[in-house]
């Protein structure tokens, strides 16, 4: 039997400096690889670097497709690729976004937990959303070990709860700790490989790449009365378990605080041009009833006025609404 020789490791807001502690806790003759997904942007520069000063003992570098995975280093992703591992290798996918990024952090879980089962262990950091829940649920599934950074100490607390919220975790620690408890269980023995379940292996082609049809996604998730943000395409309601996600024909997939946040945003952003197209129309009609009055016509003139009033009234509501999404204190202070 096996060690657990796969760590995989995701993060975002915040987890910057507990990686650091764990990394900084790792010995030089950790049997056993580590893998690392931080939600950055798709062109952020200076992460491997600063993982690089961080690990010390341990070689890091920059996935490349068909690469050896090798214990006692430590990989992170291609800008702009999924992170995946298959047969002892790594793979950089190129499928549809998750939660709107691009690496995600639950496609590398997922392929850990579909290509080396209970071998894997997932560590959840630091971040807003539900990003890595799915993930970490689909290690535990195979009979991985789910570990999650203490929420009480996080920057942001987001992440560690929903993944404790997902699955059942083993383990909840600070982050000053989680190198040491690593250091520990990837020396013990594997437990016992589970079935892996269909819908998870089919999650990791869409990562790589592989086509999505209705009837493929029909197979794990059923439609929803909700459109994709990013390709304006029906979303389908993934089953079963937690955290609620969805996804749509594309591949694109959300959690449903993701998928919350990105129409949140549009709402705001329709409504702004909404108001826009309002004060122009009040503007233009009021320049109309001015124009009316110099010729003398004075009913035309009077409804014109009642009519601008009446856009600048929407437009009153329209400004309103803008504030009350922007300020979640302007409720209070409006004496609602």
């Amino acid at each position: 039997m096996s060690n657990r020789d796969i760590i995989v490791i995701g993060g975002s807001a915040g987890a910057t400096a507990p990686l650091q502690d764990i990394l900084g806790r790792l010995p030089a003759d950790l049997p056993a690889a580590v893998l690392i997904v931080l939600h950055i942007p798709a062109r952020g520069i200076g992460i491997l670097s600063t993982v690089a000063a961080a690990a010390g003992k341990l070689p890091v570098r920059q996935a490349e497709n068909g690469m050896l995975i090798e214990n006692g280093h430590v990989y992170l992703p291609a800008p702009d690729h999924h992170l995946l591992v298959v047969d002892n290798r790594i793979m950089l996918g190129r499928g549809p976004r998750e939660n709107m990024v691009r690496p995600a952090i639950d496609p590398l879980f997922r392929s850990a937990a579909l290509h080396y089962g209970p071998r894997v262990i997932g560590v959840v950091l630091s971040g807003f959303l539900s990003d890595g829940a799915a993930g970490l649920t689909a290690i535990k599934r195979c009979g991985g070990v789910a570990l999650v950074q203490d929420p009480s100490e996080a920057v942001a607390d987001e992440m560690p709860v929903r993944a404790l919220e997902a699955t059942t975790v083993d383990l909840c620690v600070p982050s000053g700790r989680l190198g040491d408890v690593l250091s520990d269980l990837v020396r013990e023995q594997a437990g016992v490989a589970l079935p892996v379940p269909p819908e998870i292996q089919l999650e990791v082609e869409i990562a790589a790449g592989e086509r999505i049809g209705s009837d493929t996604l029909m197979g794990i998730a059923d439609p929803a009365a909700l459109t994709c943000p990013s390709c304006g395409g029906v979303l389908s309601k993934l089953r079963p378990g937690r955290p609620l996600r969805f996804r749509c024909q594309v591949g694109h997939a959300y959690t449903a605080d993701a998928l919350a946040k990105e129409q949140e945003g549009r709402v705001d952003e329709a409504l702004r041009v909404a108001l826009r197209i309002l004060e122009e129309r009040a503007e233009l009609v009021q320049r109309m009833a001015e124009d009316a009055r110099l010729s003398g016509r004075r009913a035309v003139s009077e409804m014109y006025e009642g009519r601008a009033t009446e856009y600048r009234n929407h437009a009153e509501m329209i400004r309103r609404a803008v504030l009350h999404s922007l300020d979640p204190q302007f409720r209070s202070r409006a004496g609602e």
